[in-house]
């Protein structure tokens, strides 16, 4: 059920995405009065799932999930049509179009990504509100479960009081602020002291078993209890809180392996917290030391029980949109230093490059439409930059030689251009195979 509500996200995403960007080439190319041939989501080697031709333009879903395009007459594109460019140029062709309309044509997809995300961030304002949980509010700190992070210096109860030089605030600033981060400054047991992060530290944490960072400190909260748990019969119930195990204290589920040890094969006296009563129960515990149960996740019931505190800042519709300008600069700010460290060999961060694996994890396995819109907005940002990188066989590359046509007022030759296509398109498909293959790794 989890991969299928994964994927439904992430195909939903992905088409809204692909369809709207390629709008953003369709509309000003039938502004001009340019021929659009075709309108595809998805691409079509050899055959489509569907097509219909309405006009001078055939509409199409192809079958293989991994973008989509318009093809424009007299374009020089990854169709590499050379019987229709070995034709004399016709009025309603690309390359009839004075530049300043072609270069305008080339930069509608991007400019739609950055629109949409925009708008999506004010819509998400105004309907939902920013959630914000302060660092004071977590008292005993944050649970450091990840080996390189331990490796390096973090221990679970750190508090993290400046990333760099710059004071945290908010739970938030913390981990949106790792890449570019080089000092941590943390509070432990009321002393100050900094941890310097590795050059390589993208890279040591591309290759972790781990992806936890800092978490926060959480109660054991119970989701499930295993059909092989030797409990399933002892009247637990989803949301119930063990608070102690055999008299002793049970605050943070990251205190319980500490707890367990050296109970195997044993019935413990468990105190338990359902609602506002507090429950009595014997546990069997296994020869593993487990209980059988699955932890659980319930963030307004920690609220609640003032593990952390959490504020919710509303906004007029008003209000929303400076608010949505502040989460698109901001987005499109941390997403630049991510490519930055990626083309900087020394950080490793190339080696956390993914593909569509990637993409599809990062969706909850739950539906949220907030993570919805929240990750569709970052995704097309990522989508708009990426498209603007000067590779040829990409919307930057037709951009970058029709900049240099505009202001040398020379036009690059149409066999020129072909052979930058044909590299382009190797070069994307190399970058495209590394980041899927760096998926499986």
């Amino acid at each position: 059920m989890e991969f299928v509500i994964r994927i439904s996200q992430f195909l939903l995403s992905l088409s809204l995405l692909i369809v709207l960007h390629e709008l953003g080439h369709f509309i000003p190319a039938k502004l001009f009065k340019t021929r659009v041939e075709k309108f595809y989501l998805f691409f079509d080697i050899k055959f489509s799932l569907f097509k219909k031709k309405i006009g001078e333009t055939v509409y199409g879903i192809g079958w293989l999930p991994l973008g989509g395009y318009v093809k424009i007459a007299g374009m020089i594109d990854e169709s590499m049509d050379k019987e229709q460019m070995a034709q004399p140029p016709q009025p309603w062709e690309f390359r009839s179009k004075p530049a300043w309309q072609r270069l305008i044509i080339m930069l509608g997809g991007v400019t739609v990504n950055f629109i949409l995300a925009y708008f999506i961030y004010v819509f998400v304002a105004f309907v939902y509100g920013d959630k914000t949980t302060t660092i004071e509010s977590l008292k005993d700190g944050y649970w450091i479960e990840n080996e390189l992070l331990q490796d390096i210096g973090f221990k679970t109860g750190d508090k993290i009081i400046k990333v760099n030089d710059v004071a945290v605030v908010n739970d938030y600033d913390v981990k949106s602020n790792i890449i570019g981060a080089e000092t941590f400054t943390i509070r432990r047991h009321g002393q100050e002291q900094v941890i310097t992060l590795p050059e390589d530290f993208l890279g040591q944490f591309s290759s972790a078993k781990s992806r936890d960072l800092f978490e926060r400190r959480i109660p054991f909260m119970i989701r499930k209890i295993a059909d092989t748990s030797l409990n399933k019969n002892a009247g637990i119930e989803p949301k119930d809180i063990i608070t102690s195990i055999d008299g002793k204290e049970l605050r943070y589920f990251d205190q319980l392996d500490s707890l367990m040890t050296g109970y195997k094969n044993e019935t413990l006296t468990v105190q338990l917290l359902r609602g506002e009563e507090a429950i009595t129960k014997q546990l069997k515990v296994d020869g593993d030391g487990k209980f059988g149960f699955q932890a659980g996740y319930d963030e307004d019931r920690f609220v609640e029980l003032g593990y952390f505190d959490r504020t919710i800042q509303t906004y007029t519709f008003g209000e929303s949109f400076g608010a949505g300008a502040f989460d698109f600069v901001d987005t499109l700010r941390k997403y630049g230093a991510q490519l930055k460290a990626i083309f900087t060999p020394s950080t490793g961060a190339y080696k956390g490059v993914g593909g569509f694996k990637a993409i599809y994890e990062v969706f909850p396995p739950f539906w949220s439409w907030q993570a919805f819109w929240v990750l569709t907005a970052f995704l097309s940002i990522m989508l708009g930059v990426l498209n603007l990188l000067p590779i040829p066989a990409l919307d930057g590359g037709h951009v970058m030689f029709l900049l240099f046509e505009i202001i040398s007022g020379r036009k690059p030759s149409e066999k020129f251009l072909e052979r930058a296509q044909l590299v382009g398109f190797v070069i994307l498909i190399t970058l495209v195979l590394f980041a899927n293959i760096n998926d499986w790794i």
